[in-house]
């Protein structure tokens, strides 16, 4: 049963893309500029997961059901500093693969990401950014979390703000 990996990997790929997202400064010549993207890269720490069995009849090979809900509050770090946290929730949509629909927020200074994925056994989890607040609010973009097997993994977001701003004169 993979109950750690489905868990954590939830968790990871949210948590390491809301915090450390920077975009660069305003262009400086007059008008809008390009949409700029950027990079973010986070070592996460997983949480210890909670499940909660809200089908009465799940999977006998894995335990779990269609309608189960597994919640996640995980650590991010960025060149061994803490950058930040996320949490969410998976729904269980197949209790025989443990697949799973993650929605996740990640917290990072100066506002929150959030993000959405399919999560299921392989290590690999494919991650799309569909918001944020603050200084994330018109991002977009997409990313992966790699689940080390270790209570740890490698969340890597690429991060796109929607938007384009105006230059100064």
């Amino acid at each position: 049963m993979r109950k750690v990996p489905l868990a954590g990997a939830a968790a990871a790929v949210l948590l390491a893309v809301a915090g450390l997202v920077s975009f660069a400064t305003a262009s400086q010549a007059a008008g809008p500029s390009p949409a700029r993207s950027q990079t973010l890269v986070f070592i996460v720490h997983f949480s210890p997961f909670e499940v909660l069995h809200l089908n009465p009849n799940p999977d006998p090979a894995t335990g779990y059901g269609f309608g189960d809900e597994l919640t996640f509050h995980d650590q991010l770090f960025s060149h061994g500093q803490h950058a930040g946290d996320d949490g969410g929730s998976c729904v269980i949509v197949d209790g025989a693969q443990v697949l799973a629909n993650c929605s996740d927020w990640i917290h990072l200074a100066g506002g929150t990401i959030t993000t959405q994925f399919e999560n299921g056994p392989p290590p690999r989890k494919q991650i799309a950014i569909t918001g944020g607040t603050g200084i994330y609010n018109t991002v977009g973009g997409d990313g992966s979390l790699v689940e080390f097997g270790n209570g740890t993994g490698k969340l890597t977001l690429h991060v796109l703000s929607l938007v384009a701003r105006a230059g100064r004169a």
